[in-house]
């Protein structure tokens, strides 16, 4: 049962991506050609290649990582906190900065990473950028070998489906059904792109990512019947 984890024992986490060059144009003849295969799909007849390209975040392999933010819960008696912080920077080396975060704070068998169609996204992606510059899997994303129950990840779209694997529902609309306050937010996923291409604006991105993280955490107290969080709970550190 949910009630029964330590909160303390959970990151909470999201990450941003954006396609790995500014424009398709900037990608080589051979990288143009597996784009235009990889995506032949999703855009069917509607955009060619180069108009479908502003999405190739979404793919591990034509995309990259430009921020991870995390959230933590710190409880001292009746005192409770949310800290989040956020890994920026080189795609390299905020992932190496973000696994150092894993190995020495969250290594333990009893700790759980925890996001929003995380085991969808997140993670899997984390993971492969991971093997992309070469760097070796911290125990909490090497899945190989492991069973289903041994995962440590923890997933809020995946405990809102109850058993449903046809549903998704987005952390925005649960939010609202949910009676969470809404982060205030000036883009969103759609706009990510154009915030850290055109206006270079990484910052914005980076806050944005931090609300998600705490909306995250918020799903997840309500999951558990918990009190919400109090915007003088939630500190930036």
């Amino acid at each position: 049962m949910l009630q029964k984890i330590n909160l303390e024992h959970i990151l909470f986490l999201d990450i941003e991506t954006v396609p790995e060059k500014r424009s398709f144009d900037e990608l080589d003849d051979e990288k143009k050609a597996l784009w235009e295969q990889k995506s032949k799909y999703q855009r069917k007849d509607e955009y060619t290649p180069e108009e479908f390209y502003e999405r190739a975040g979404i793919w591990a392999e034509f995309g990259k990582i430009i921020c991870i933010s995390v959230g933590y819960f710190n409880i001292k008696g009746d005192v409770r906190t949310f800290r989040t912080t956020t890994f920026h920077g080189e795609e390299i080396k905020l992932l190496k900065e973000f696994k150092n975060l894993l190995i020495g704070h969250f290594s333990s068998t009893k700790h759980l990473l925890c996001g929003h169609n995380a085991k969808e996204f997140d993670f899997p992606y984390i993971a492969r950028r991971m093997i992309v510059h070469g760097i070796e899997l911290p125990y909490k994303l090497n899945l190989f070998g492991k069973k289903p129950w041994e995962i440590p990840h923890l997933d809020t779209m995946e405990l809102w489906k109850f058993g449903d694997y046809k549903h998704f529902t987005s952390l925005k609309l649960l939010t609202n059904i949910l009676g969470i306050p809404s982060p205030k937010q000036d883009i969103d996923g759609s706009m990510v792109c154009q915030v850290y291409y055109e206006e270079n604006d990484l910052d914005r991105i980076i806050t944005y990512c931090e609300l998600d993280v705490v909306a995250t955490a918020q799903v997840f107290l309500r999951l558990r019947n918990d009190d919400l969080l109090e915007d003088t709970e939630v500190q930036r550190v």
